[in-house]
C-alpha cells in the first residue's frame, strides 16, 4: 500500500482538518462528533439539508457543503456509515427553524443510523424528514444494501434540492422534489481495478489483469458480471445501453418498482412507500453525468462522454446539461459510472441556480 497518509486511524480526521484550512471561508469542521457545516449556519427560516456516509468517496459529501447544496455533511470512517450522534449534532448545529431534510444513500448502515437520527431529532423538537436515493440499476439486492444502491443521483439530488432550499421551499416540498429526482435518475458503474482501504492495507477485491467488473458498487461490492477488458467505446456502450429506452425490454432493471421506508408525519412513524420508476423515453431532456471512481483521469472521462453523447443522440435523448469529473469516488479505484437524469423545467432551473462549495461552484 502506497498512500499519502500518516497513521490509518488518523486519516479521516487529518483530511477534514486540511479541508477546514483550505476552505475556511465556506466550511467549519466539528470533530467530536465529526461533521462539516457551512460557515453561515444556521440560516434562519431555511430548511437545512444534511447528507453523509462513509469517507473515501470524496468530494462526496463533505465537498458539497456550502451555499446552494448541503448545510452539513457527516463523514464516517472509510466506507463506514456515520453514527446517529454525528447526524443529530449536525442537525442541532444547522437547524434554522424550518426543519431538516436528510438525503440518504440506500445502504443498510446509513438507513439504520439516519432513521435513529431522525427519531432523536424529532424527540428534541426538530422537524426532520429523510429521502432515500436508490438509483443503481446494476443489482436489486447486494452486499450492504436492502434493495438498489444509492450512487450518482445522490450528487444531483443534493445540488437540485440545495438550490430549492435556498429559494424557500418548505420541508415537504423539498422531500417531494428529492423523491422526484431519485425516481428520474439511473446509474451504472464499472471497475477496472480495486481500491485499498487504509486501515486494511490490501485491495478490497481482486480483478485479473484482463478483467473488469460491470455494475460495481462504490465500496467494491460485486456487480452484475465480470468480463474481459474492452475498449473505452465498448465499455461505454455496455453501460449506456442498459440505461436507454431501446434496451428496456432486454433487462429487468430499467422499469422497476421498489419499496423504501420514509417517515410519515401524519402517522408519526415509519411507513413503507411503493415507488415506480419509468424508463427513459425518446425526446426526454436529460442531464448526463460521467463520474470517475477516483483513479480514472478526466481525459478518459471525456472519451466516455463522447461515446455517451453519440448513443444518446441515437436513442433520441437530448442532453441539455452535463457533469464530468470525480464527484463520487471510491478511493483510488479505476473505473467510472454514468448517471442519466431526466430533467423537467423545475429541475433544470434548480440545477442552473448558483452554488458555492469546495468542489462544485457556478453562478457566483
Amino acid at each position: 500500500m502506497k498512500k499519502l497518509i500518516n497513521q490509518p486511524e488518523d486519516f479521516v480526521k487529518e483530511s477534514l482538518a486540511g479541508m477546514a484550512v483550505a476552505h475556511a471561508d465556506l466550511i467549519q469542521v466539528n470533530y467530536e462528533p465529526s461533521f462539516v457545516y457551512r460557515t453561515d449556519a444556521p440560516v434562519q427560516g431555511k430548511v437545512a439539508i444534511i447528507s453523509g456516509g462513509g469517507s473515501g468517496h470524496e468530494p462526496m459529501h463533505v465537498g458539497f457543503v456550502g451555499m446552494g447544496m448541503l448545510d452539513a455533511a457527516c463523514p464516517g470512517e472509510v466506507f463506514t456509515s456515520p453514527t446517529p450522534d454525528q447526524m443529530l449534532a449536525a442537525a442541532q448545529q444547522v437547524d434554522g427553524g424550518a426543519g431538516i431534510l436528510y438525503i440518504v444513500k440506500n445502504y443498510s448502515g446509513d438507513l439504520m443510523n439516519f432513521e435513529m437520527a431522525t427519531e432523536l431529532a424529532r424527540s428534541e423538537g426538530i422537524r426532520t424528514l429523510n429521502i432515500i436515493i436508490d438509483d443503481d440499476v446494476a443489482v436489486k439486492d447486494s452486499l450492504y444494501t436492502q434493495g438498489r444502491r444509492g450512487v450518482g443521483t445522490t450528487v444531483l439530488a443534493e445540488k437540485i434540492c440545495g438550490a430549492a432550499a435556498e429559494q424557500g421551499y418548505n420541508l415537504q416540498q423539498l422531500a417531494n422534489l428529492c423523491r422526484k429526482v431519485n425516481l428520474h435518475g439511473r446509474s451504472l458503474g464499472v471497475a477496472l481495478s480495486s481500491c485499498t482501504v487504509p486501515a486494511k492495507g490490501t485491495p478490497t477485491f481482486a480483478l485479473g489483469d484482463n478483467e473488469i467488473e460491470l455494475g460495481i458498487g462504490i465500496h467494491g461490492e460485486p456487480g452484475r458480471e465480470r468480463v474481459s477488458m474492452k475498449s473505452g467505446d465498448e465499455i461505454t456502450e455496455i453501460l449506456v445501453r442498459w440505461l436507454c429506452p431501446s434496451q428496456a425490454s432486454l433487462i429487468d432493471n430499467i422499469d422497476y418498482s421498489r419499496t423504501v421506508r420514509e417517515w410519515d408525519e401524519a402517522q408519526e412513524g415509519w411507513v413503507d412507500v411503493e415507488l415506480l420508476n419509468k424508463p427513459l423515453q425518446k425526446g426526454d431532456h436529460i442531464l448526463a453525468y460521467v463520474n470517475s471512481m477516483g483513479g480514472t483521469p478526466v481525459s478518459e472521462l471525456y472519451l466516455v462522454y463522447r461515446k455517451l453523447a453519440e448513443i444518446c443522440e441515437q436513442e433520441g435523448l437530448q442532453i441539455v446539461r452535463n457533469l464530468i469529473g470525480p464527484y463520487m469516488t471510491s478511493l483510488e479505484m479505476q473505473g467510472c459510472s454514468i448517471t442519466l437524469l431526466k430533467l423537467d423545467d423545475e429541475m433544470l432551473r434548480l440545477w442552473d441556480a448558483p452554488v458555492k462549495t469546495a468542489s462544485l461552484r457556478w453562478g457566483v
